[in-house]
Formats: C-alpha cells, structure tokens, sequence
C-alpha cells in the first residue's frame, strides 16, 4: 500500500477508497515495531498529498496511535512516526488542531535534543509545520518550552536540521509582534544572524526571511534586528549570494526593517545597500520578483530616510520613477539645513539636479523646483547646462560693441 500511494493523490485515494487507512491504523496496534514502522510510513505516503487525504487518516483514529508509537524506544519508528505526524500537520489549521489536541507538542518538544538527527530533522519540520497556521498554534509550541533550547541546534552539524529550526523560527514570528518577542527575548536574532553568516544558499533562506518577519511588526523590532547587527549581515547575503530568489527574500528583509523611521532607514543606508537594490531592479537579467521586491524596497527605506551622503549617489544611477522619492528626500531636510545644502553644491549634487530632464507639472519636476528654491538664481544658472556657452557668448557681444 505504501509503494502505491506515495506516486500520486489518485493513487492515494484506490487506497483509501478500499479500506486501507482502516487496515493501517488497526497495524499501528501490532506488538511487532516493524509492522508499527512499515504502517505508520504507508499513512504518511497516503497524508502527505492533500488535505483531505491527510483528513482520512485522521477520520480513521491514527493520530492517537501514532502518538503512543512515539513512546516505543525503537528509533527507527520514532522517526517515520514523526514524519507522518509533520504529513499530516502541514495542510490545513484543523488538522495540525486535531494534532495538538492529542498532546503532540509536547512529546515532540522532548525529542528536540535527541542524539539522532535524522529524529531531529523530523521534530523541527513537525513543529514547524503546526506553528505555520495561526498564532494560536504557534503560541502551543512557545509554551511548551521549545525555546531557548532550539537555538542550540542552529550549530548542528546537520545542514537539513539548522534548516528546519530557523524555518520554525520564522514561522513562528510571522504572527505577531508578541512571538516575535519571545523569540528575540531568548537571544533568537543573535543566534540566527551568526548562523546567517556561516552558511550560504538556500540554507540562508529561513533566517533571511525570520528577520524580515521580525522587522516587519513595529519599530522596537526592527531597532532589535538593526541593533543585533543584522542589517550588516543582509547585506553581506545581498553581496554572496547568486540566486534571485534568496536576493529577492534579503531585499524584502531590509525594506522591513528600513521602512520605520529615517534612524531605521540611516542604518540601511550606511550597509551600502541601496546602490545594490538599484542595480537588481535595473538589471534585466534579474527575475520579476527580484525586481519588484528590490523596488519596493528602495521606495519604502527611501521615503523615509533623511541622511543624505547616501542618497547622493542615487541621483546619478536611478531612474526617474526612483528619483522622484530621492529628491523628495532632499527637499524636505536642504531648507532647514545649510551645512547640508553647502555640501550638496560642492559634491556635485546641485549640478546633477539641473542635469535631470523631467516632464512639466511631474512630481520630479515639483520636487527638482522645492530643491532650487534653496538656492540662489545665479547659482542655479551657473550649475545649468549650457551656462558656459551663454557667458562665452555674452562675453563676444560686448567685445563686438
């Protein structure tokens, strides 16, 4: 039965449609672990397809029987035990529900330091797959004590277990701003940004994602994540990495945590990152989710940031839709700041905005007006192209007459 029903849900369904979930569970009773094992991984094949498949198996009794096989000491039926249970629990809130309801949490909770990694790789998929439906479930496995001492094995040796612990990290801080806390209370982001750091690809993902998530609830947070040095560490993922999919996951992770105030978006700013984003939103090798994850968050650090230096270098490579939110930037701070709008004339940067070609009546052209209002009409003239050619020309009147 198992070799028929893990190819397809069609197949599955012949399965249960003549009996076997029933014949299953009755095996899940037999003195013997090995029919034990052999049952339990069959109603795994059958579960891990489809909700309503997974909902037979649980229609049919298995889940409490399941439960007493995490009891037995044979390893070997702990392990595909736990693998049917995390089958079950992925597809629906209900059914990871009717999991927890029979007490699942806690046994896994006790098996999340066991010596075996293989069991490990299970525990955290599991517990990762009841804590990603709702907060309520989430906030079963925090209870049940799960962290701190999780965040042990981020430096397993095993990459698929360091894996499946930031993914349950992440799916538990998802929720809400009070898991998220938890999380970092328990030194949570300290533990996943060294983690971030010692490892590459895909195994990046889930911590990546984690402090985005982290970021995203308030402002407390994201000083949280900036504060544990994480924006650094992004931007070194940003750097490293190749695949456009993890580039689009960190791009989206530093627009949560930029987007706050002009102190979250200064902290951005100084990772040298913004130029970064530029360029994978401009690239037309880059994935349109690469692109759009990269310009939005460009827009929304840079709608708030005030620091200037790292805006400057934006107004030479951005196109005008990204200009538009840079000289907002600029004509909010260059008229009640002198020190600033002397180094915006002698950087270069007055001499770019007359440089910028915008339509009338255009937002750029609004913001382009707001930015020389600050300045004197002589100098405006003398930064506008051409202004050499007139005063030559000028010059050869007067010579003239």
């Amino acid at each position: 039965m198992r070799a028929v029903a893990k190819h397809s849900p069609e197949l599955s369904q012949a399965v249960v449609s003549c009996g076997g979930v029933g014949a299953l569970v009755l095996c899940l009773e037999e003195f013997d672990p090995g029919v034990k094992e052999a049952a339990a991984w069959a109603l795994g094949c059958i579960a891990r397809h489809n909700g309503s498949l997974s909902q037979a198996v649980v229609d049919a009794g298995a889940v409490p029987l399941l439960l007493l096989c995490l009891q037995e000491p044979e390893m070997a039926l702990k392990r595909v035990t736990v693998s049917t249970l995390s089958d079950i629990c992925k597809h629906t809130p209900e059914l990871a529900q009717a999991v927890v309801d029979n007490g699942a949490v806690t046994h896994l909770a006790q098996m999340i330091l066991s010596k075996d990694t293989k069991l490990k790789r299970h525990v955290f998929s599991a517990l990762g797959q009841i804590s990603k439906h709702s907060v309520d479930l989430a906030e079963m496995v925090v209870v049940a004590e799960v962290f701190p001492v999780a965040l042990a094995c981020l430096r397993d040796p095993d990459e698929c277990v360091r894996k499946n612990v930031a993914t349950l990290m992440r799916e538990v801080v998802k929720h809400s701003p009070e898991l998220s806390q938890v999380i970092v209370n328990c030194g949570g982001l300290a533990a996943v940004i060294d983690s971030l750091g010692n490892y590459h690809g895909n195994e990046r993902l889930p911590g990546i994602m984690m402090l985005g998530y982290v970021a995203a609830h308030s402002e407390n947070l994201a000083m949280a994540v900036i504060l544990s040095k994480g924006v650094p560490q992004l931007a070194l993922c940003l750097s490293e990495e190749t695949e456009h999919h993890i580039r689009a996951a960190t791009a989206w992770s530093i627009g949560q945590i930029g987007r706050h105030t002009s102190e979250h978006a200064k902290a951005v700013a100084l990772s040298n990152v913004l130029h970064r984003l530029l360029e994978f939103y401009l690239d037309t090798s880059s994935s349109e989710d690469l692109k759009d994850k990269s310009k939005r968050a460009l827009k929304s650090v840079l709608q708030v940031c005030t620091h200037l230096p790292a805006l400057e270098p934006l107004l030479y490579a951005a196109p005008n839709n990204i200009l538009k939110h840079v000289l907002c930037q600029f004509s909010k701070v260059l008229p009640h700041d002198s020190k600033a709008r002397r180094l915006f004339v002698t950087n270069g940067g007055l001499k770019r905005v007359q440089e910028i070609k915008a339509d009338p009546g255009s937002l750029l052209q609004e913001y382009i007006n707001n930015v020389n209002s600050c300045f004197s009409e002589e100098m405006i003239r003398y930064y506008t192209p051409g202004y050499a050619s007139v005063l030559l020309e000028q010059m050869e009147n007067q010579n003239l007459a």
